[in-house]
């Protein structure tokens, strides 16, 4: 299985997602973030949450899903988010090794295996 870690613009964040589900997409995950780091000069003395409301409007989408599945969601999400501007975004790609459900406690490599 494979985590996928999309960091986009805000303002393309409901035609991913739309995308994404199209797509076949087991589960999203979608939370604001405030990034603070890449292209920020040194002297800026405004708090991070001023410096992102200012500069950048970031979400971040995760989702888990089959290897087969991988490119096929990475394709939707750089069809949705792509303007070819600096600030696009970022996806990072992870291996998971297994998945474990609380309510049941099961174990498993598939997410069919814990879906019940």
């Amino acid at each position: 299985m494979k985590e996928v870690k999309a960091y986009i613009r805000t303002s393309y964040l409901e035609q991913t997602v739309k995308a994404l589900k199209d797509k076949g997409a087991p589960g999203i995950t979608v939370v604001t973030v405030h990034p603070v780091g890449y292209g920020f000069e040194p002297h800026f003395t405004l708090s991070e949450v001023e410096i992102t409301k200012r500069y950048y409007d970031v979400t971040k989408i995760e989702l888990v899903c089959d290897d087969e599945d991988l490119d096929k969601f990475v394709a939707a999400i750089l069809d949705s988010a792509h303007t070819g501007a600096s600030g696009d975004g970022l996806i990072f790609l992870s291996e998971v090794d297994e998945v474990v459900k609380i309510r049941t406690r099961k174990r498993g490599s598939l997410l069919a295996e814990v879906s019940e």
